[in-house]
């Protein structure tokens, strides 16, 4: 049995990607000057966030929001036994290694986190609206930014207004404005997560103590049937679909393309009372990613209409059939209050059962932001983020500089300055910039080298394993346990043959064909009654619950996003068993006992 994983001195770099580390912030790979630490260190691919190849300018999000993290931890809020995650980038793939705080700092932390958190515990409800307030006024004024290409005269009004500067100095402010602007979303990002999980994580910890014996499926169950907006964007879709039977236009909904459908619709006013219908749903609630949002290239309903399109035409089905779309709330606070009544009824005292009351109440109160956040920063803050790096990609493709917009994600954040100020001066004092006859071929080589990088299979840890993993966030987001680091070690030799373990992530036991899918590209042909097979799942997948028995996930943990949401629509689920889409092929048949956390393959 290895008693270690590989260090990442010596994963070798893939073929054609020599010299990967120049794409990416000199910070954020190994390095020969902290081996010591590095070598000494666990790190684990994140691939819950950034399961692919990072391109530089989206590494540099991760890299924000990382150090977001970490400061809310150890600055903010003083979480006793936790400071940040540290990050690193091998082979163009995220890893990360949880910092505990030094034993020695842990007791004087701990007054501190309580006077920090119990402030916003107990001021919840008004620091969230004004979370909101703050949220939506960020991604505003990051729309209204213009990155428009320097034009050959100043307009006259420049002159007239006695403005003192022109269009380059706009042009470098806008890009470091924007650059501000996602610091500030990943401050905000933070402000409340952490407290979440740890509201959470603290009740958990008093039913582990008070009921030893209590799986944590049944613990997660008691914040159930949650009200989130990150489920408005399918709800929405239901909607629209009610509307299209109820109205009468359905028909139109054809499978033909979006430009066809929309072109049927305008003809009279049912089908224009329809578009007015959607227009009112799309900002924001179809800013939605089909991916984690944290890659520029993920899709975005609302630039690419043709994906919510096809799950309102597979709604329209459904509603036609006289199925019920709504998510199975009742059954779920039913369930929810059966649990909680019989595991309070276990309590000896009326102070542990108003302690459990006072920590189950206090997790149902701040659990809706765990899962709104999800939408409100990583879906529509970064969708508008990509436009509007894409609106500076076209300025640099109109200039020379790249040959396509999307190049301009090839680029470090903090190349992009250099860049701007050579296409400014170039053009202020009326000779050639060096950027168009450097940049594209620079560009080109970037490409290939992160091409060589997405078909490298990054391994799931490295460095030395801990003894036993006990810090909670790891184990419920991550799914990172003592077993699943025994499991990787081994590369799941030794695990019962035909059966796959994973977290009970949500309750149910079904069998049905196996649908394996890597990417959000393939959802179109998963068919009714598969159980889906799937790296990881994003929460605009939901719209294909209605046709699935059950998920199966390689990664994630008890509280990952795709176990939240299977919980939410009563989807049988096991998250986190490494081997999933290794081990199952398309069209197999598979047990999925979503009480237990095994997948038995069956045939």
């Amino acid at each position: 049995m290895a008693d270690r994983f590989a260090s990442p001195f010596e994963i070798e770099t893939p073929e054609g990607a020599e010299g990967w580390q120049s794409l990416y912030s000199y910070s954020a790979v190994f390095a020969e000057e902290r081996r010591d630490y590095e070598d000494g260190g666990f790190w684990f691919h994140d691939g819950v966030h950034w399961p692919e190849a990072l391109t530089p300018w989206d590494a540099g999000v991760f890299e924000v929001a990382i150090a977001a993290l970490g400061q809310y931890n150890t600055r903010h809020y003083l979480v006793p036994p936790a400071y940040g995650v540290d990050l690193r980038i091998l082979n163009g793939y995220a890893f990360l290694s949880p910092v505990p705080a030094p034993e020695a700092d842990i007791e004087g932390r701990v007054p501190h986190f309580i006077e920090r958190a119990g402030f916003y515990f107990a001021n919840w409800d008004r620091l969230y609206d004004d979370w909101l307030v703050k949220v939506r006024s960020l991604v505003q004024q990051m729309t209204e930014l213009d990155f428009s290409p320097l034009p050959q005269m100043e307009d006259m009004d420049v002159i007239t207004s006695g403005a003192g500067r022109g269009s380059g100095d706009r042009l470098l402010s806008t890009y470091h404005r924007l650059l501000d602007h996602v610091f500030t979303l990943w401050q905000y990002h933070f402000e409340f997560l952490n407290l979440g999980y740890a509201a959470y994580l603290d009740f958990f910890g008093f039913c582990k103590a008070a009921f030893p014996s209590i799986p944590d499926l049944a613990i997660a169950k008691m914040v159930a049937g949650v009200d989130v907006d990150l489920f408005k964007p399918d709800d929405h879709l239901k909607s629209l679909a009610r509307l299209a039977v109820s109205s009468g236009v359905d028909d139109r909904f054809d499978g033909g393309s979006p430009e066809d459908v929309w072109a049927k619709l305008a003809t009279d006013q049912p089908g224009q009372a329809w578009i007015a219908e959607w227009d009112k749903a799309a900002e924001p609630w179809f800013n939605f990613s089909t991916g984690s949002g944290f890659y520029h290239s993920d899709k975005i309903w609302i630039q690419n209409v043709e994906v919510p399109l096809g799950y309102i035409t597979d709604y329209i089905v459904k509603v036609r059939e006289g199925v019920d779309l709504n998510r199975p709330v009742a059954a779920l606070h039913k369930e929810r209050d059966r649990v909680v009544s019989e595991y309070r009824e276990l309590l000896d005292s009326d102070e542990d059962r108003e302690a459990f009351d006072a920590k189950l109440g206090l997790s149902r109160t701040v659990f809706p932001y765990v899962e709104n956040h999800n939408f409100y920063v990583e879906h529509w803050a970064h969708s508008v983020i990509w436009r509007k790096m894409r609106e500076l990609g076209g300025v640099l493709k109109d200039a020379g500089f790249i040959a396509e917009v999307d190049d301009v994600f090839m680029f470090r954040r903090s190349e992009l300055p250099d860049v701007l100020f050579d296409l400014y001066a170039g053009w202020s004092i009326g000779a050639p910039s060096r950027g168009p006859a450097y940049w594209p071929k620079e560009i080109e080589h970037r490409r290939a080298v992160h091409e060589a990088l997405k078909a490298w299979s990054p391994p799931p840890a490295l460095g030395i394993p801990p003894e036993v993993v006990t810090e909670p966030f790891t184990v419920m987001l991550w799914g990172i346990t003592s077993d699943s680091v025994s499991a990787w070690l081994n590369s799941g030799d030794g695990a019962e043959d035909g059966v796959l373990s994973g977290f009970a992530a949500s309750p149910g036991l079904v069998e049905g064909p196996a649908r394996v899918i890597s990417s959000a590209d393939q959802i179109g042909e998963i068919q009714d009654g598969e159980i889906l097979v799937a790296p990881l799942t994003a929460p605009s997948w939901a719209p294909v619950f209605g046709k699935i028995k059950a998920t199966v996930t390689d990664v994630g943990g008890m509280m990952s996003h795709a176990a939240i949401v299977c919980r939410e629509y009563g989807l049988p689920a096991v998250t986190g068993t490494a081997f999933g889409t290794k081990t199952i092929t398309t069209g197999q048949m598979l047990r999925v006992d979503g009480n237990t956390g095994k997948v038995t393959i069956l045939d």
